[in-house]
């Protein structure tokens, strides 16, 4: 499970408040999908639930674990497919797969049977031995979906994840995400793409200007807009265009 409580982030050189009092609970289980425009506060709060920045104020748990008392118990639960690839180009890709495979203290024998089976699920088994500065963007995304499951994390955080995939890397990308949920592990992941969002997501999360504007299930959206057959990206625009109208007036 993951708790946030009232995280808050503002950027001191532009004074912009991105994150504002966000609270969530994220059960493990469950695909949950984090939507927001862009600018709405989506990485930046995955950068502080997975200790890349620091919150103002504000609480993070991962799995029971404290981010600010023991950042190191709590980094170790989860995998992060961040929003840009940007990998040490130098290194062979197997020699990227066993640095993190050390990091998590993963061992010879069960590092090898992952990387085989990751790799070939995402078709990358063939090029491990290549330079990732060799790699385009969407071979870097698989590469570093292969490299966030090594330790077998109980929480798998995405962001953005479908960006450069090719369309069967993104069919097998959901299908993972279904099947780590199946199996009560715990699955957050960030799009612009509400059509993956409605298909795949058991609960989902819209924020905007760092304010959450609802979480909930489809169904309990559409029955609080009164918009039963619309589709989720209606309802999202909807709501988004509602909140920028309100903090206007």
């Amino acid at each position: 499970m993951i708790k946030l409580e009232n995280l808050s982030k503002t950027y001191a050189k532009s004074g912009t408040k991105a994150v504002d009092g966000l609270s969530l609970e994220i059960r493990d289980g469950e695909i949950f999908g984090f939507l927001g425009p862009n600018g709405a506060g989506k990485t930046t709060t995955i950068k502080m639930l997975t200790g890349v920045l620091k919150p103002d104020e504000g609480r993070i748990e991962i799995g029971g674990v404290d981010m600010g008392s023991d950042p190191l118990a709590a980094k170790s639960g989860f995998g992060l497919v961040g929003d840009n690839p940007e990998l040490f180009n130098k290194l062979r890709a197997r020699e990227y797969l066993n640095f993190v495979a050390d990091v998590y203290l993963v061992p010879d024998g069960l590092r090898r049977e992952r990387v085989s089976s990751l790799a070939s699920r995402f078709k990358i088994e063939d090029v491990l031995s290549s330079s990732i500065g060799s790699f385009s963007r969407g071979m870097k995304q698989k590469l570093c979906v292969v490299a966030s499951l090594l330790h077998d994390p109980a929480a798998w955080i995405l962001d953005e994840p479908m960006v450069g995939l090719d369309p069967q890397a993104a069919f097998d990308l959901k299908e993972l995400m279904r099947e780590r949920a199946a199996s009560g592990k715990l699955v957050l992941f960030s799009t612009h793409v509400m059509e993956v969002a409605e298909r795949i997501c058991d609960r989902i999360a819209i924020i905007n200007k760092g304010r959450i504007l609802f979480i909930g299930t489809i169904p309990e959206l559409r029955a609080r807009e009164g918009e039963i057959g619309d589709s989720l990206e209606s309802l999202f625009l909807e709501l988004v265009e509602d909140s920028d109208e309100a903090a206007l007036r």
